[in-house]
């Protein structure tokens, strides 16, 4: 479905996206994970073809997508980070019109309306204002009418940023039947959680280049361990205690309320910790989750 290979996007002296290559087949879901600014975005809108690559090859369902934008743009839905229905068009209207812009009929987009709005579980809105949605609502709306033109690939951006819990799994549950059915999904997230849930396999992106790639079980293998002990001795004592835990676990980090002993065994590792007298005020064994691989990948700096 993608081919990429050496794309490059440039804005004057800044290159936002630095000579990536990956590949998509069809009916996989593919995660794009980054900080702010590493790229995610600008390389979305290249596969969308609203945004003009300025090297490389991309290659959208075997089209150009520069040359034969509106041909592979009729085959797309697109989520956008920001919600941007039309608040002025009841519920079932959004979709309606919507899908006249793709030509469509409007005896086809009333029945297609309609079974879009029960697969995204707001039939009992359809005459309601847009204004009077829920988040989570409005959500699965923009969602439905990505979906008006029976696209064969899907683009999400952030999907469910600033959702409740239930909310989000809500989403979850749509996205993935969508998957069953047989659509590509492409989607860039900030929560590990959600990408773990969703990806097939994802590219971990930084300043425009791609620092890992697999599905999220390999890249948990290969950047992380097993298990994660987090332990606190203090903010005053934290630094100190580091040089004592030496040789236990794989590798530890130091952050400013706790330190994280990366281990094959984190009951072991606190054991051994304990054996040498040192008694953290609280301890957290867990497992190694997307969340260390990334921070291990991109740092733990704030990007602005």
């Amino acid at each position: 479905m993608i081919r990429a290979h050496g794309l490059t996007k440039r804005y004057g002296e800044f290159t936002a996206v630095d000579g990536i290559s990956f590949e998509v087949p069809a009916g996989e879901s593919f995660g794009l994970l980054g900080p702010n600014g590493a790229g995610k975005s600008t390389t979305m809108r290249m596969i969308g073809g609203v945004s003009q690559r300025t090297s490389g090859e991309l290659r959208i369902m075997g089209l150009d997508p520069e040359v034969q934008g509106p041909l592979v743009r009729a085959h797309l839905g697109v989520v956008p980070q920001q919600d941007n229905l039309d608040e002025e068009l009841r519920v079932r209207d959004n979709l309606i019109v919507y899908g006249r812009y793709f030509g469509l009929d409007r005896k086809y987009l009333r029945a297609k309306a309609d079974q879009l709005l029960e697969f995204a579980q707001l039939s009992d809105k359809a005459d309601a204002r847009v204004d009077d949605l829920s988040g989570g609502m409005k959500r699965r709306l923009t969602i439905a009418r990505s979906l008006v033109n029976e696209p064969r690939m899907l683009l999400l951006d952030e999907p469910t940023t600033g959702l409740d819990p239930q909310a989000r799994h809500v989403l979850w549950d749509r996205l993935f039947r969508l998957k069953e059915q047989g659509v590509t999904l492409i989607l860039t997230t900030h929560y590990m959680d959600e990408a773990e849930q969703l990806c097939d396999r994802l590219i971990v992106v930084d300043q425009g280049r791609i620092m890992a790639e697999g599905s999220p079980a390999e890249l948990i293998r290969r950047y992380s361990t097993r298990e994660v002990l987090e332990v606190r001795f203090g903010t005053d004592r934290n630094a100190a205690v580091v040089p004592r835990l030496a040789g236990i676990g794989e590798r530890h980090e130091v952050l400013p309320d706790r330190i994280l002993v990366y281990a094959h065994d984190g009951e072991a590792a606190l054991e051994a910790i304990t054996e040498r007298g040192l008694h953290p005020i609280t301890s957290l064994v867990r497992r190694s989750s997307l969340e260390d691989v990334f921070l291990n990948l991109t740092g733990r700096s704030l990007v602005e």
